[in-house]
């Protein structure tokens, strides 16, 4: 198990490397930059801006930039953001929580739904339910999510006046209902789509485990049903679901990030947004490591929650 723990860490350091070095790189070649910023500032002249830019660090060539990052990063220094003139980390941190909690009540919806439609459709196949399940995941998963983000806020915000149409909290209130009432239109929009890989990834697995010869026996043996899919069934069909669980960070991060701008939520996605409008480098590639750190961290501990069920998974 260590072997193989060291050897998803070696790759996951590799890859982090890579992610950097294109993000670093990509940032730094578009048009414009963090000076252009002060271009339009009134009475500057470029003999200013020159000293901004040697002040900044800006007028090195770029690997000695990219070297020079990502030393101040090994050692936890990510940077001062351009606009506010603070710690990179600081201002993440400011919009971490916002981020965690939208993605921690969806991932909780779309595994609670999902799970169940998924098993459903499965012990009920070609049943009504079941074709209704596959084209509403169709549907889900071919419409992007600020649609649904719009539409929710048409509906229930506007026509039905149930839910607020965005921020977090009303300004001077702050309670855990306002909280839960500000996060259910945008956790349940940002679900959807999960919900629909959820049921389709579900479904499958629990057919594979149907079939099985030890779920025959059992109810050979005059095991109820309900026994043998709960006891049988559903912990074996939630072993894959482990690995899907890391593999949807990506999807949360990304789907955040619209979700975020369609209900001004202020959390990480509509921080980077707002960066990228700005050209606020450090804070655009704190963000892009921030996040990548994150999935391959997801990534890594449902490789090894396998590792540790299945040993065959630590030989491959």
């Amino acid at each position: 198990m260590a072997r193989y723990l060291l050897k998803r860490l070696g790759q996951s350091i590799v890859l982090l490397i890579i992610v950097s070095m294109i993000g670093f790189f990509m940032l730094h070649l578009t048009p414009g930059g963090p000076l252009s910023q002060y271009a339009l500032t009134p009475g500057m002249t470029q003999e200013t801006i020159d000293r901004i830019a040697e002040q900044m660090g800006l007028n090195r060539p770029l690997p000695v930039q990219y070297l020079d990052w990502v030393w101040r990063l090994v050692q936890g220094d990510w940077g001062e953001s351009y606009r506010d003139n603070q710690p990179v980390l600081s201002v993440i941190g400011r919009h971490l929580f916002a981020t965690l909690l939208l993605m921690g009540s969806s991932t909780a919806i779309s595994i609670g739904i999902g799970t169940w439609i998924g098993i459903r459709g499965a012990t009920h196949r070609y049943s009504a339910f079941d074709y209704v399940a596959t084209v509403g995941a169709m549907v889900a998963l071919s419409i992007p999510t600020f649609w649904f983000g719009l539409v929710g806020i048409y509906i229930f915000s506007l026509e039905l006046g149930w839910l607020p149409a965005g921020n977090m909290y009303e300004i001077g209130n702050g309670s855990f209902l306002d909280y839960l009432h500000h996060l259910i239109m945008p956790s349940v929009v940002l679900a959807l789509v999960n919900i629909a890989i959820w049921s389709r990834y579900m479904r499958t697995a629990t057919l594979d485990v149907i079939n099985q010869d030890f779920v025959k026996t059992a109810r050979a043996k005059g095991v109820s049903e309900r026994r043998v899919l709960m006891k049988h069934v559903v912990g074996n069909a939630l072993l894959p679901m482990i690995t899907l669980a890391g593999m949807q960070l990506p999807n949360l991060l990304s789907g955040a990030l619209v979700t975020e701008t369609v209900f001004t939520w202020p959390g990480m996605g509509r921080l980077f947004l707002d960066s990228l409008g700005y050209n606020d480098y450090p804070v655009v590639m704190g963000l892009l490591m921030f996040s990548a750190i994150l999935v391959l961290l997801g990534n890594l501990i449902a490789d090894l929650i396998s590792a540790a069920i299945d040993p065959r998974i630590r030989l491959s």
